[in-house]
């Protein structure tokens, strides 16, 4: 297939205009319609509808839009590969999800270190909860993943990255600061969770299946979408949650936050790599990875 002939396709669907997708491809709007009917007519579909006052994709032209995108993304990393050999550097763009506990201050940082030691790689960091992080990078939209705990999906393949304890957050006033607790005490004091999806969450579940307590056995009065948004309410004494240790190391340092154990529960993330099955990575991937894990080491 054509990637110009999508890429052109691309740049209307994005822009809803032939004439502002010409000039951004730097060709004439005859140029940009003959590559759309070549493409209607290899499909034997209506891709876009021109109707209206903006063009806009038919139902056929937003499922060829997500396709295109990946073709495109994957034309140009082969393209940065293949000249990356040829001149020795590493070159090429490294599209990274993670989930919101690795992706607050690891993830990050080890993105900043990597691309200082190689700037000439491109780098992308979009942040979800794991079970987005997990179909995105199974429909190939990302490369690589970072995630806690994820149940297991046909489309990819985990990897050990890093362990990652979690503890019971607290004010330091709080009477749970600095003790073990029971799951008594536990179940009678308000809670702040994250929401579902989210890894930390199926940690929570998975260590309380075995000693007969659910979610809905704990006093939730607080359902926050993010790790950050949970570390804050805690922060602010709205309650008590599950937090990884490595979102909490400044606060714990500095006092604002104190931390405790739940007698019978000792969760923690095993943080791991995800990545499509049956993928080969790129060469800025497999060097980002061997970095991260010098480093993690």
């Amino acid at each position: 297939m054509d990637t110009r002939q999508l890429a052109a396709f691309c740049a209307v669907v994005e822009l809803h205009s032939f004439s502002q997708a010409a000039e951004r491809l730097g060709v004439t709007q005859p140029a940009v319609s003959m590559q759309i009917r070549a493409l209607e007519e290899r499909f034997g579909l209506r891709l876009l509808d021109r109707s209206g006052r903006r063009v806009e994709p038919t139902e056929a032209g937003q499922r060829l839009y997500r396709g295109a995108q990946r073709l495109i993304m994957l034309e140009e990393q082969l393209q940065n590969e293949v000249a990356s050999v040829e001149e020795g550097e590493l070159r090429g763009r490294l599209e990274i999800g993670s989930s919101t506990g690795p992706g607050e201050r690891v993830v990050p940082l080890l993105l900043c270190e990597f691309q200082r030691q190689s700037p000439a790689v491109s780098i992308s960091l979009s942040v979800f909860d794991t079970q987005t992080v997990v179909e995105r990078v199974a429909e190939r939209e990302l490369e690589l993943g970072v995630v806690g705990a994820a149940r297991k999906h046909r489309g990819v393949v985990f990897e050990p990255f890093f362990r990652d304890d979690v503890v019971l957050a607290c004010k330091p006033e709080h009477r749970f600061a600095n003790r073990t607790i029971t799951l008594d005490e536990l179940c009678r004091e308000p809670l702040i969770v994250m929401q579902e999806g989210a890894g930390l969450r199926h940690l929570l579940e998975d260590e309380l299946r075995p000693r007969g307590v659910r979610m809905r056995d704990l006093n939730i009065q607080l359902e926050l979408g993010l790790q950050e948004s949970v570390r804050s309410a805690v922060l602010a004494g709205y309650g008590v949650a599950f937090i990884a240790h490595s979102a909490l190391e400044s606060e714990l340092a500095a006092g604002q936050l104190a931390s405790a154990r739940v007698e019978g529960l000792d969760p923690a993330r095993e943080i791991s790599i995800v990545q499509a099955s049956g993928r080969s990575l790129t060469r800025a991937a497999e060097a980002f990875l061997a970095f991260s894990r010098e480093r993690l080491s």
